[in-house]
């Protein structure tokens, strides 16, 4: 082909082409000066760093003809390597960089098919395409990238190098001109000059200080600060004087060019020289950090211990630890404690520091669990220490204390926790602790809540005669220290399977802690469990009544709502009155609300057995005596009360018809017919008319009465369901018990031993209890041995609520009946009011009759 002579189709070119000329200009200089540059960076650095300084004139003259030397190769590489690039170089790049050479195809010329119409069409077709793409062509950029010529990066090092110097050096700074050969007048063209600064540690978050620009004379810094201070220019010239450091200059010391001391005292700096300057520098010393406790220590039930402390410095607290010592000389060296101890290791546990926030003043709290440590419950010595950044101790601030633990109420749990802290006291123990240990599992019937606890500590008895005898090593004997702890850990908390024996087991714990005086805040904690343990109960039975099983699980529903908010109430009484440190008020109301749960499940072992004819006859039955028990009980209590103040009986006698229920004497309180037989019934008022001082009825006829009850009760076990069955055993044996303690009651009323009549009557009321609990459990069984899952519509429907009380319409607590007779209803309620309050002032009556009149007053 044949090159055309017309550059008209080039006209639009000429911009590209001239931007694209730009950048082949400077692709070929950058790749053949980058040697040049870089080394003209390097030396320029060289100069200002002021790296020459003080060297011999030897090396300054290598370092001179090495520099002169790789300039020349640098030129050399330059020449060699640039080439100016013409308008052919620029039109070749952008023609490459399009597609179909359109630049070339512009610039030809067709050389076949010339006379041919179809052949010449195609061409100009095929130009004017090349053409349109002309006008789209845009300037191909120089490629700069140097990184296969320079693959060690060597133009970027000498680049920050340059930078560096640029912003911290000076261009005038040289090598000493007499040492260099250079002349004395070069030399001092600069001048003398210097440069200082103090930079304060880096914990104290304070500035640093640039002399140059600081016009004050006096100014002050932290202990510990970093001096630099620079001479340039001749040697000798300028000269630094200081007292901050501590240390002299000595005469036959070289003329100084830098110096780097930490300040340690309060001192004056001063550079001697032309243009020289001097300042007054005070030290502010590092105080030491302070620790403190806070409030007491704190133990949780659980073994969590909170150690409360309060720490400060004037820069922050950096770290601190917690140590935790035995204290020998206050520990009661008794018992498995008689022998030296084995060595340990003091405890040491670091400190929670704040995450936000500064550091300067804080509190914090420290929560661990030492609860299996060997030292629980010994007396320690614990020690806080907090450094700060600088490694300044505080002072130690030390409290003796017994190291918190868990705390076990259970005593067979708290027995086994005590021999393990013996035997990690000292393996010498071993046989000791065996011979307890059998002693505690001798007769272990109703004493040990769970058999496997039993089986455990079996199992650790004979690990400890078997390595007692050859040889215990340390794996072995914290091996048997584990079994032990995890032993009374289930003696302690017990296998509860369901809620109420979880209920049960907070209820036990609760009333230890009480007898056993437990700190404020582990009865809060065992308050709270039996809270917890409250709610999955009742949460259970709502579970059942929604379940639908048979129609008494409705009644369990209606059960739970009459209930729930008494309980919720006698609950907070109970912690109210603990806070107030009445004890024995809130364990006894702590005894009504357990009652109330086991009536509550009587009530419902009785509704889940949903059986008729027999077995529900014999529940029901023992239900009325049970009744019956808990009228004869109140009565004889009232009695009691009556035989504390006599002089008061004349003027209550009026009242009895009031107290008991309306009906007489033989009523049960609880609103019902319990309390009295049959034979008895017609005798109340009468008796009542004729007390004439004595307040109530004779001791002889309570005694009868329970004598009647005791027969029924005998009667009642004749036709007893369940026979054969463990279950049934069970409830037989526990009935039979129930008769016993009826019999001692009977016998001690009419020896007019009235309170030892009171505790057999409530061992048989516990007794009836615990058999009506064995029952219901045996009629279930039954009924799902039979298969008998059918829902009894309408039948089967309690009429009383868990306490005895008459179920009111739609559930509701109490009867429909009017127990007020006549239309004066709102005056007899004010007179017994009235009456409540007197009695309640009267401080010659006993202190549980007015503490239960208070209440009453309280609630109404």
């Amino acid at each position: 082909m044949r090159k055309r002579s017309e550059s008209s189709p080039l006209d639009v070119l000429t911009w590209p082409v001239r931007l694209t000329l730009t950048g082949l200009v400077a692709e070929r200089i950058v790749r053949a000066f980058w040697p040049l540059w870089s080394l003209l960076l390097l030396v320029w650095a060289a100069f200002a760093s002021g790296v020459l300084e003080g060297a011999s004139v030897e090396l300054s003259w290598f370092a001179l003809i090495t520099a002169i030397g790789l300039g020349g190769y640098s030129l050399w590489y330059a020449a060699r390597r640039f080439r100016i690039p013409t308008r052919a170089d620029a039109l070749d790049r952008l023609d490459r960089s399009m597609p179909g050479r359109p630049i070339q195809a512009a610039q030809d010329d067709q050389a076949i098919g010339s006379g041919d119409h179809a052949s010449e069409a195609v061409w100009r077709a095929h130009i004017a395409r090349m053409q349109a793409r002309l006008s789209e062509a845009e300037p191909v950029p120089g490629d700069l990238r140097l990184s296969q010529r320079d693959p060690y990066g060597l133009r970027y090092i000498a680049l920050l190098l340059f930078v560096i110097t640029a912003g911290f050096g000076t261009a005038l700074r040289g090598v000493d001109g007499d040492a260099a050969g250079l002349g004395a007048a070069e030399a001092a063209i600069a001048g003398p000059s210097w440069e200082a600064w103090i930079e304060p540690p880096a914990y104290t978050g304070k500035p640093s200080l640039y002399l140059n620009e600081v016009d004050r004379a006096a100014f002050e810094v932290p202990k510990g600060s970093l001096l630099t201070v620079r001479l340039y220019g001749k040697l000798g010239a300028l000269s630094v004087e200081e007292t901050l450091s501590g240390t002299e200059r000595l005469e036959t010391e070289e003329p100084q060019v830098a110096i780097s001391r930490d300040i340690t005292q309060s001192g004056e700096l001063r550079i001697v020289g032309d243009e020289g300057a001097a300042w007054q520098i005070t030290v502010i010393d590092d105080a030491r950090p302070e620790v403190e406790f806070g409030d007491e220590i704190v133990r949780r039930v659980s073994g969590d211990m909170e150690v409360a402390f309060t720490a400060r410095d004037d820069y922050g607290v950096e770290r601190g630890t917690l140590t935790i010592s035995l204290d020998m000389p206050n520990v009661d060296r008794r018992y498995g404690l008689v022998v030296d101890p084995e060595p340990r290791d003091t405890i040491i546990l670091d400190l929670p520091m704040p995450i936000r926030g500064g550091r300067e003043e804080f509190d914090e709290l420290l929560i661990e669990n030492l609860a299996e440590h060997p030292w629980a419950g010994l007396p320690v010595r614990m020690a806080l220490e907090v450094e700060d950044a600088s490694d300044q101790a505080s002072e130690l601030a030390v409290q003796e204390v017994d190291m918190p633990g868990r705390r076990f109420f259970q005593p067979i749990a708290k027995a086994v926790v005590e021999q393990r802290r013996d035997l990690l006291w000292s393996r010498e123990n071993a046989p000791r602790i065996s011979q307890i240990l059998r002693t505690v599992t001798h007769r272990p019937e109703g004493h040990f809540p769970s058999e496997q606890a039993y089986l455990m500590l079996r199992m650790a008895i004979t690990r400890l005669d078997i390595h007692g005898e050859y040889g215990m090593s340390d794996e072995k004997q914290d091996e048997i220290a584990d079994l032990l702890w995890r032993t009374a850990v289930m003696l302690e908390e017990g296998r509860l399977s369901n809620a109420l024996e979880k209920l049960r087991r907070a209820q036990e714990r609760l009333s230890e802690a009480m007898e056993q005086g437990a700190t404020d805040e582990e009865i809060a904690e065992l308050m709270d469990e039996l809270r917890e343990a409250m709610r999955e109960y009742m949460e259970q039975l709502a579970q059942e009544a929604e379940n639908g099983e048979n129609q008494q699980a409705q009644n369990q529903e209606n059960m739970q709502e009459m209930t729930a908010q008494d309980l919720q109430d006698m609950m907070d009484q109970i912690q109210e009155l603990m806070e107030q440190g009445r004890m024995a008020e809130a364990q006894q109301l702590l005894n009504q609300l357990m009652e109330m749960m086991q009536n509550m499940q009587v009530a419902r072992n009785q509704g889940q057995q949903g059986q008729q004819g027999e077995g529900q006859q014999a529940m029901e039955g023992l239900a009325e005596t049970l009744r019956e028990q808990q009228g004869l009980s109140d009565e004889a209590f009232r009695d009691l009360q009556e035989q504390f103040n006599p002089g008061a009986q004349a003027g209550e006698s009026q009242q009895n018809e009031g107290r008991s229920g309306g009906q007489g004497r033989g009523q049960s309180h609880e609103g019902g017919q319990g309390g009295e037989s049959q034979q008895n019934q017609g005798e109340g008022n009468g008796e009542n008319q004729q007390a004439d001082g004595q307040g109530g009825q004779e001791p002889g006829s309570l005694a009868d009465r329970q004598q009647a009850l005791r027969e029924e009760l005998e009667r009642q076990q004749r036709n007893l369901p369940g026979a054969g069955t463990p279950e049934g055993d069970a409830a037989r044996e526990a009935l039979d018990r129930a008769g016993e303690a009826m019999e001692r009651a009977e016998d001690a009323l009419r020896d007019d031993r009235t309170a030892d009549a009171l505790g057999a009557q409530s061992d048989a009321m516990e007794a009836l209890r615990e058999g009506m609990r064995n029952l219901g459990e045996a009629l279930a069984q039954q009924q799902q041995q039979n298969g008998q899952r059918g829902q009894q519509t309408g039948q089967n429907r309690q009429t009383r609520d868990p306490l005895g009380r008459e179920n009111g319409s739609n559930g509701m607590i109490g009867t429909d009946e009017n127990m007020l007779q006549g239309e004066d209803a709102r005056q007899r309620s004010q007179e017994l009011l009235d009456e409540i309050r007197r009695r309640s002032g009267e401080q010659n009556r006993p202190q549980v009759e007015r503490d239960y009149l208070k209440r009453l007053l309280d609630r109404f």
